[in-house]
């Protein structure tokens, strides 16, 4: 099957993946666009499981403070290299998490550091469960794994601050 040259651009804008990729998920889907997104998302997947054993130790620390300085956040974003660390669609994903974070104030990173016999709810609870601000159809996790596709290195949060305005519990 021939694919041209604009279609395989065209999904590599909207998925960020390599040419070579984007070409034959197009040709694997037989030119259907959306399936050849889907064909990506599962490559992005099986390329983050097995990135997750490597180590992440550089990165960068964003800060967020929403307009009128009532609210802001820090999140500390770790990946495999520092060139990776100055990358774009890092410092995008870091501002992204540190929004997040402000917005929907999570208490814990995942749901592994839920203390047990807990009554809370991990979906709102946990940052990486919680619903993407910006696509509430996908979860902050899978913003997560997408961007790992597009760097190809591991991506972790290590930690994370809200500051609340009078909220002396917040930013502990």
């Amino acid at each position: 099957m021939k694919i041209s040259v604009d279609r395989v651009k065209e999904l590599r804008d909207q998925s960020g993946a390599a040419i070579m990729q984007c070409r034959n998920a197009l040709i694997e889907a037989q030119g259907d666009m959306e399936r050849a997104l889907e064909i990506l998302r599962q490559q992005s997947l099986l390329q983050a499981e097995k990135k997750q054993k490597r180590t992440a130790a550089q990165g960068l620390i964003e800060a967020y403070v929403h307009a009128g300085g009532r609210i802001g956040a820090m999140v500390e974003v770790n990946c495999e290299t520092d060139f990776v660390a100055r990358t774009d669609e890092f410092k995008e994903l870091a501002h992204h998490l540190a929004m997040q974070v402000a917005a929907m104030a999570p208490q814990f990173i995942s749901k592994e550091e839920i203390p047990e016999g807990t009554e809370i709810e991990p979906q709102t609870a946990c940052l990486l469960l919680q619903p993407d601000i910006k696509s509430p159809d996908k979860t902050v996790q899978e913003i997560i794994v997408e961007t790992i596709g597009k760097v190809r290195e591991n991506i972790k949060v290590s930690r994370f601050a809200r500051f609340e305005l009078g909220d002396r519990e917040s930013g502990k």
